[in-house]
């Protein structure tokens, strides 16, 4: 089995904005992603929250191309009633972080990839940048 990451709403945004600088390092856990070497985990709130300002800074027509595109390559996690209720009683202050650190636990994921790490301070999974995955791949 391979090893599972979950991609934050921010990572994906890199990756599908081809943000600068971080664009390369997402770029790279995803043609590891398409060689099967790794699953890439995302939730359903970053497919909305992507969607929304890639459509918003290029047009929705290829926002929903880049979206269908990433989607093969990428697992998408369930967010069920169980997810909500585990983060509505969570101590993690912001909602949307609650919900996806609890997709990320419950879809069994062993790496959180982010550029905020901050956000997930309460966190039992380990929580890298795409750059900090990468370099610990090749230890």
């Amino acid at each position: 089995m391979s090893k599972r990451i979950f991609i934050d709403t921010n990572v994906m945004l890199d990756f599908l904005g081809e943000r600068k600088p971080f664009y390369e390092p997402i770029a790279k856990i995803a043609t590891l992603a398409e060689k099967e070497k790794l699953t890439m985990v995302v939730s359903p709130i970053s497919f909305a929250t992507v969607n929304y300002f890639i459509a918003k800074f290029e047009n929705e027509k290829i926002a929903r191309e880049k979206l269908r595109k990433f989607k093969i390559i990428c697992e998408i996690c369930s967010l069920n009633e169980q997810t909500i209720e585990k983060g509505l009683n969570s101590s993690i202050k912001d909602f949307e972080d609650t919900l996806q650190y609890f997709s990320a636990t419950e879809s069994e994921c062993e790496i959180i990839i982010t550029r905020n790490g901050k956000d997930f301070k309460k966190s039992l999974l380990p929580v890298m940048t795409a750059d900090e995955f990468l370099k610990s791949l090749n230890k």
